[in-house]
């Protein structure tokens, strides 16, 4: 029995170890097969051009060039969307793994793989072959966290808005539930502080609005620094597009292909819905009503590794729970809040991938059936000449009664999701006749000008965001009858009027002006004050005047945020309102004048003296030093209307202000006949190592806008190739 026993184990052993061995050696021949099919050449600027012969041959060509640039950021993107970033930062992070997890589930995953289309298999294998064989022939790169990439891992960051979705989770929340312990992070300073807006603008002009009769696209996300790699991607089944991707993402996400250009903008459609379950536990089990019916919640252990103090990894199990609305996040008011929102990672990734491909207007919304693009506004041009406003396509069917921005009851059968709005229910808007079309964030009533849809046409859950002070600039710009180009289209994407100061500082003006004759604060102020008067409202790195304003903005955030969200008012329009008094008003310059004198020496210093731009390490988290060299930026933030976003705030040891949110890739397109004309500047450079020449070498050109030429054709890129070579070489 021994014997025989010895024999079975010897065999399976011989199994596994020949299995491996040829599965190794289809890796390797996988390997050694797209190597022969691909070419990465490098420009003057570092930027990666990828030549495959199939679209798998592309990817892998892609994704490689991505490792080579920054794999900390490809890796780091894909522990997060894993929910395994405790594994690498300790136990501080067990909350937003958890919160991942809530929703991407591994064997999910896995199984979801195993039904996708094969085509999509194959970009997803090739994604995977790629980091591994960087792995394999860069020994010195030690991953944190994740050794080996499957192909399935793709599936877990397949469309950019998943992740923006389940961040509306709130972390403390979500931590006292699952503890039954108070809230611990710091839940009470929130609102205290003016977070730059996530999002982007666009902007797309049809051929009557363009000086060449050919349509132009401005593309201007508004992202943390750093974010998203630059590169041109083709293949011989089709592929041909250049522009923007979230590290370790294998799709160009914001830019343009030979025919189309396409740039999403966050949008305020609310898609996200908190449900209030009313609980209690029968026979051990905790259940929830509906419809009059007690129904089981379903119980799911997720397990959390952290690095321990020591450096060991442990772990923490948690039950959750999920009703047929969502997982379980938080309580509120003796309710359990379960929220839904979409994941549908095959379609995602899919309508990801396969947009990139289309070539005109009705190809592309035949990609966008998928109906998985969940929280982005697609501003659409083409060389057809079409221009779009395309609302997000994933959006629940509802109860319009209802207020779908605060939790609805979700015992009551009448608020459950009802299917979906098909696509020509959605607020688009199609080639207009005011030949423009724009979205900033702000709602998509004014997407066309005097051609928007009607508000009054929709239900009320189209969107949530409102108008921002950037919507009016915009609107403005690209009103009447003036034909464009690339400059001036730059230009536009670059106007220095700050709305939100347009609407705030008079009434600062004003309550200075109301101050009685004898009070100390009209003589201490008097310069202030006529530096204010006299502003134009834009914004500059020598202007005094935006230094003074963001300086009080900041301050009247600080006292008027809370009250403006507790009373569920946009906190910049609340600063105008009469819900401030006048001697707050007084109040906050007198603070600022202060703070700027105290950090600056003065409190007449030039905007640019204090926002700057730098980048020291290629850390995920940067540090800054006001010692180090540094470049002055004269846009300001996106909250206060700068439509070139940049948000910046003093860090640790600081006095200076550093940005590290808002313009990063920004491109504007003309859709010749002969082919796109483009040009584009990254924040910084593409390259995440600090060694490298292409670390910090565009710099000076995200200061002045003075965008490069993007090389999309090879008759563009000859005479400004650096390195041609295939990947691993």
């Amino acid at each position: 029995m021994k014997l025989r026993a010895l024999f079975l184990v010897s065999l399976c052993c011989g199994i596994i170890i020949s299995s491996a061995s040829a599965s190794d050696q289809a890796e390797r021949a996988r390997w050694e097969q797209h190597k022969a099919a691909v070419t990465i050449t490098r420009d003057d600027f570092g930027i990666p051009h990828i030549k495959g012969g199939t679209d798998a041959d592309a990817v892998f060509g892609m994704i490689h060039a991505q490792a080579e640039d920054d794999f900390n950021r490809v890796e780091t993107n894909f522990i997060n969307a894993m929910g395994r970033l405790a594994e690498t930062e300790g136990e501080s992070a067990i909350w937003s793994d958890l919160r991942m997890r809530l929703f991407i589930d591994p064997a999910s995953l896995q199984s979801d793989y195993g039904r996708a289309p094969q085509w999509l298999k194959e970009l997803c294998q090739a994604w995977a072959d790629a980091l591994n064989h960087y792995l394999e022939t860069r020994p010195r790169v030690k991953p944190r966290v994740i050794k080996r990439f499957e192909p399935w891992m793709a599936l877990s960051f397949s469309e950019g808005s998943i992740g923006g979705d389940i961040e509306s989770v709130d972390l403390a929340e979500l931590e006292a539930f699952y503890t039954g312990e108070p809230i611990r992070l710091s839940a009470a300073r929130r609102g205290n502080e003016l977070q730059e807006p996530t999002g982007s603008n666009g902007f797309a002009l049809a051929p009557t609005r363009a000086s060449s009769g050919e349509a132009l696209l401005l593309i201007n996300p508004h992202t943390s620094f750093y974010f998203r790699s630059e590169a041109k991607v083709e293949s011989s089944e089709g592929l041909d597009a250049y522009g923007a991707s979230t590290w370790g993402q294998f799709f160009i996400y914001q830019g343009f292909n030979r025919h189309i250009g396409w740039m999403h903008t966050s949008s305020g459609v609310d898609n996200i819905d908190e449900f209030a379950l009313t609980v209690e536990q029968r026979a051990g089990r905790w259940h929830y009503l509906h419809g009059g019916v007690w129904k089981p919640l379903v119980e799911r252990v997720v397990t959390i590794p952290y690095k321990s103090a020591s450096g060991r990894l442990k772990a923490r199990r948690f039950t959750t729970w999920h009703s047929h609305h969502g997982p379980v996040v938080r309580a509120a008011n003796g309710k359990w809040i379960a929220v839904a929102l979409m994941h549908r990672p095959v379609a995602a990734l899919e309508q990801s991938f396969l947009r990139t491909k289309a070539t005109d207007l009705a190809s592309f919304l035949e990609v966008a059936k998928r109906r998985a693009n969940s929280s982005n506004a697609t501003i659409f041009a083409s060389r057809k000449g079409e221009i779009a406003y395309l609302h997000p396509q994933f959006v629940p069917l509802r109860d319009d009664r209802y207020d779908w921005r605060k939790p609805v009851d979700g015992s009551d059968p009448a608020t459950d999701w009802k299917g979906e709005h098909g696509l020509a229910e959605l607020p688009n808007v199609i080639n207009p006749a005011s030949g423009f079309v724009f979205n900033v964030n702000n709602w998509p009533w004014t997407a066309a000008g005097p051609d928007s849809p009607r508000q009054a046409d929709f239900p009320r859950y189209m969107d949530s965001a409102g108008e921002n002070p950037r919507g009016p600039t915009a609107l403005r710009l690209l009103s009447g009858e003036r034909k464009f180009d690339l400059a001036a289209l730059l230009a536009a994407a670059y106007d220095r009027y700050l709305q939100g100061f347009a609407d705030t500082v008079p009434t600062l003006v004003g309550a200075w002006d109301a101050l009685p004759a004898g009070d100390a604060r009209k003589a201490a102020l008097s310069a202030p004050i006529a530096t204010l008067r006299a502003w134009d409202y834009r914004t500059g790195e020598a202007s005094v005047a935006t230094s003074l304003a963001v300086f009080w903005g900041d301050e009247m955030v600080k006292r008027f945020g809370p009250e403006a969200r507790r009373h569920d008012a946009p906190v910049v329009p609340y600063l105008a309102s009469d819900q401030v008094p006048d001697a707050a008003r007084i109040d906050s310059l007198e603070t600022a004048v202060a703070r700027l004198s105290h950090d600056f020496g003065s409190w007449n210093v030039p905007w640019g003296h204090i926002n700057r731009f730098q980048r020291l390490t290629g850390n995920i988290k940067q540090v800054y030093d006001d010692k180090r060299p540094s470049t002055p930026i004269g846009f300001a933030s996106g909250n206060w209307g700068s439509l070139a976003s940049f948000g910046s705030r003093p860090r640790a040891g600081t006095k200076r202000w550093y940005g590290d949110y808002g313009n990063s890739f920004v491109a504007v397109v003309r859709f010749g006949k002969d082919g796109p004309e483009a040009r584009a500047v990254h924040a910084g450079g593409l390259s995440g190592d600090p060694n490298s020449a292409h670390f910090i070498d565009q710099a000076e050109r995200y200061r002045t806008h003075d965008f490069r030429l993007v090389y999309f054709t090879d008759a563009q890129l000859e005479g400004h190739v650096t390195r041609t070579y295939r990947p691993g070489e």
